[in-house]
């Protein structure tokens, strides 16, 4: 009975943390593929975000990332796109880039903030970088990006 119960108590303490880990967010590193992509002047490395359920988490529940790193968001065709910072924690520069690698729209968002922020042409690809890195790299509208194949729509 002693050992059923400390096996009890034992397996609520784990389920507990684990709950309050999920509550607090996440620093582990993400299981998506990256891609190495210069923007600007600078190289990132960029996880890369294909499925719906991978783009709807973006980067959600994280407390930071990475100076050099952000993630794309790659859709299967140009379109106008729509991104918020839903339980976003920290601020980005997100980049819309069209089919052909071309910038055509940066903007800064705030953690937390449910405004949409569109791209202001069809675009294929986003890419999210912390805030600041998009300017510090010298990246502009009208930059041509190369766009790496395993960043690219499936065929």
């Amino acid at each position: 009975m002693i050992k059923t119960l400390r096996l009890t108590s034992l397996a609520l303490v784990l389920a507990l943390v684990g709950c309050e880990e999920q509550q607090q967010g996440t620093t582990q590193p993400s299981t998506l593929p990256t891609v190495s992509m210069k923007i600007g002047s600078r190289n990132f490395d960029l996880e890369v975000a294909r499925t719906h359920e991978e783009q709807e988490r973006g980067l959600m529940k994280r407390d930071s990332m990475p100076q050099n790193h952000g993630m794309i968001f790659v859709f299967p065709r140009e379109q106008v796109l729509e991104f918020w910072m839903k339980d976003t924690r920290f601020p980005l520069d997100i980049l819309f880039v069209d089919s052909n690698g071309k910038v055509v729209s940066i903007f800064q968002m705030k953690p937390y903030d449910l405004t949409t922020t569109s791209s202001e042409k069809s675009a294929q690809f986003a890419i999210e970088l912390n805030v600041g890195a998009a300017k510090d790299a010298g990246a502009k509208v009208g930059d041509v990006l190369d766009i790496p194949s395993g960043a690219r729509p499936a065929k």
